[in-house]
């Protein structure tokens, strides 16, 4: 399935160019994440006139030496001064379990494990030698199954959560086939 995403993406030149930034400018070994894989993957089982204008470029990465908020900040105006045509959100997950009272996450896979939907925690990057490597805690299935499942993390921690994200970003007017599994 890596293969597929590969192709799927990488055919896109405005993806492949906020890779390269990413990779270039950004945080040291930065996957680009959530709806930016997403929103791709889904778009594409529907037929449109047009995309959806996808603005948000989340970029995750993993740092215990600089978990201050400031270096996501330099590396967002950073990124917005090579790439300007969006909205960069950089966020560094070794900082993130503080938003949800969780210990101290090891890595950047078990801080994606507590994000709230597993098709969302599908990342990509690209290596210098333009290779592309991902990273996928839950596996791809969820993701090119269309479906959107709730975490373990979150159905423990935050279910209502996962339910508001629902109903607030409107994924079931955009994706009107997408299968919800809250439970």
């Amino acid at each position: 399935m890596p293969e597929r995403l590969a192709s799927l993406l990488l055919s896109d030149p405005n993806v492949v160019r906020v890779l390269e930034t990413v990779r270039d400018h950004g945080p040291e070994k930065a996957f680009v994440a959530a709806g930016f894989v997403r929103n791709r993957v889904w778009d594409s089982l529907y037929e449109r006139n047009g995309p959806f204008p996808d603005i948000d470029i989340d970029v995750v990465y993993f740092d215990r030496q600089k978990p201050e908020k400031m270096h996501d900040l330099a590396f967002e105006k950073q990124l917005e001064t090579r790439l300007p045509n969006g909205i960069w959100q950089v966020r560094n997950q070794a900082r993130m379990h503080k938003f949800g009272g969780h210990p101290p996450f090891a890595d950047i896979e078990e801080a994606l494990r507590h994000w709230a939907e597993t098709a969302t925690t599908v990342g990509l990057r690209l290596t210098h030698t333009n290779e592309p490597e991902f990273i996928a805690p839950f596996g791809f299935e969820d993701l090119f199954d269309h479906v959107l499942r709730i975490t373990p993390a979150m159905k423990r921690h935050d279910p209502a959560g996962f339910s508001a994200r629902l109903k607030a970003k409107g994924w079931l007017a955009r994706w009107p086939r997408l299968r919800v599994f809250a439970s």
